[in-house]
């Protein structure tokens, strides 16, 4: 039989690649950026090294592999990205009816990520989120100064919401979130749509395929 879990007293989204489909557009660009200093990568590759990672973090590791990056890289290609998400994301399929059932059932939710609030205005605000989560349930690694993989932004989340980690759900699409979920005691759940999960449940994340799935996972149908 499977595992059952007490129903959460608090969830945590991530918010691209969870609530919104911007992984896709986002990694398109920097591949696009990155070909430009002489590191070239297809979007699977682009996908595979930076989800879930901070900007300065991609850096990093672009430069690691062969680029040739302005200081000015991280803020330069921030307004590259922020350029081509206005141009419209649409929400992850199934998160409006998933929202709706925590709200039915009561259970608050917030969204945690390593994105900046700019960024989240931008994906979440047209898609009538934006107004829903700031500011009292957004936590951006940006404005905390603690990013995923560390703890530190799911712990900050669940103390403001006066909620133990046990108690709360992470709901992730990258490794680095589901280890942070894991460091900070949290039951992690691992986006994987397209499959190829083995990261996610590698960082001990429940993988599943549809956001129709998440609310029977809370135990609030079936």
């Amino acid at each position: 039989m499977p595992k059952t879990h007490p129903t959460p007293k608090l969830v945590i989204f991530d918010c691209d690649g969870v609530l919104v489909d911007s992984e896709v557009v986002s990694n398109l660009v920097l591949v696009e950026n990155l070909a430009q200093f002489g590191l070239q990568l297809t979007v699977s590759d682009c996908m595979t090294h930076f989800v879930g990672g901070t900007m300065k973090a991609v850096m990093g590791k672009a430069q690691d592999m062969g680029a040739d990056l302005p200081p000015t890289w991280v803020e330069d290609v921030y307004q590259e990205i922020y350029a081509a998400l206005q141009k419209g994301v649409p929400l992850v399929a199934g998160i409006p009816a998933l929202l709706a059932t925590l709200d039915q059932e009561a259970i608050p939710c917030c969204v945690a990520s390593n994105g900046g609030e700019e960024k989240m205005r931008i994906t979440l605000g047209q898609n009538d989120l934006w107004e829903r989560f700031h500011p009292n349930a957004m936590f951006s690694a940006h404005t905390l100064g603690v990013a995923k993989p560390d703890p530190g932004l799911f712990l900050a989340a669940a103390s403001h919401f006066d909620v133990q980690a046990r108690d709360c759900v992470v709901v992730e699409d990258s490794a680095t979130g589901a280890m942070a979920a894991s460091r900070a005691g949290m039951r992690c759940l691992g986006y994987a749509p397209e499959g190829g999960g083995a990261r996610l449940a590698e960082q001990g994340a429940e993988v599943f395929s549809s956001m129709a799935q998440v609310s029977e996972l809370l135990g609030l149908s079936g």
